[in-house]
């Protein structure tokens, strides 16, 4: 099939190799996995719009990620169930989906840190500036932040799939379980210099831009930890610093333990797996942590249980 299509709109996925007697454990992990992340991240989003108390902009700002993981799992996971439902040879795909499917991948993991990074900036102000932080954490502000968050992670992931759709193609597998930009290039013939050099560059560019404002920012906010006598300032940094960082270890874990699998041909089918927990793993554990660690999203599900516990016994 590869050495016969020339910008075939059809595309054939390789998929998860899965043995079989384990293939049904596999898609029920992945489709209570896929349910609990529609359900914990919807849940959170409606809690922090319907609880004026959650009305600030710590949780504002993360509203973004429940959003990005809704939609980056929704365009993956229910299409990966279905293939897995299906023999190799019958798992199509029409090119502009798989154009559309990369686009979303690479916007989850790119807005990911984008919004973790205006997060951070969140923080700083609140612990380091604590008497300007009404003044400077407005509505406006947030806006900003949000859309600068989003707009610089869409011009990225643009550009990278605008060099990639340039290609013409004589292949028509992609070697993946879903859509990405490197398994779309590769199904071209022509010179993919420049598809290497500016993906190289956007890599580097975004961890670069992402891991130095962490470490900047968490210098500076632990600076005034240690120097400041606050307990209350160091219990409250302690409590919302520590929430911060966990989920921002948990997604670059997997996105590096995905980008050195890609060195690896030989761990193929690890990469393959890995690649999905990208997806899954942080949109499984986000609302999980901050919703364990949130004061007031405990204080309001634990009104909303007592409220519910009441309603029997009147």
């Amino acid at each position: 099939m590869e050495n016969y299509t020339y910008n075939s709109l059809t595309l054939q996925l390789e998929g998860l190799n899965v043995p079989q007697d384990s293939a049904y454990l596999v898609f029920l992990f992945f489709i209570f996995a896929y349910l609990f992340i529609m359900f914990a991240n919807v849940g959170i989003v409606v809690l922090v719009f319907a609880d004026k108390n959650l009305h600030q902009p710590m949780y504002l700002l993360f509203c973004n990620l429940p959003f990005n993981d809704i939609l980056g799992n929704s365009i993956l996971v229910p299409r990966l169930l279905i293939d897995m439902l299906r023999p190799p040879s019958e798992r199509l795909i029409s090119y502009y989906e798989c154009v559309v499917q990369a686009f979303t991948s690479h916007m989850f993991g790119t807005a990911s840190l984008t919004v973790l990074m205006i997060m951070a900036f969140d923080r700083y102000v609140a612990i380091c500036n604590p008497l300007r932080y009404a003044a400077i954490m407005t509505n406006k502000m947030v806006v900003k932040l949000t859309a600068s968050a989003w707009g610089v992670a869409l011009v990225l992931v643009g550009v990278l799939l605008s060099l990639t759709i340039r290609l013409n193609r004589c292949r028509a597998m992609i070697h993946s379980p879903y859509c990405d930009n490197a398994s779309l290039f590769k199904l071209s013939c022509e010179s993919v210099f420049i598809n290497n050099v500016y993906g190289l560059t956007f890599t580097v560019i975004l961890f670069t831009a992402s891991i130095g404002s962490t470490v900047l920012t968490y210098t500076k906010i632990t600076v005034v930890c240690l120097t400041s006598k606050s307990k209350s300032l160091n219990s409250k940094a302690l409590q919302t610093c520590s929430t911060h960082l966990v989920v921002y270890l948990i997604l670059m874990l997997t996105g590096m333990a995905n980008i050195i699998l890609h060195r690896f041909p030989q761990y193929t089918d690890y990469r393959k797996l890995c690649v999905i927990l990208f997806h899954i793993v942080p949109g499984s554990l986000n609302p999980v942590i901050y919703g364990v660690q949130s004061k007031e999203v405990r204080k309001f599900l634990l009104k909303l249980f007592e409220s519910k516990k009441m309603l029997p016994s009147c």
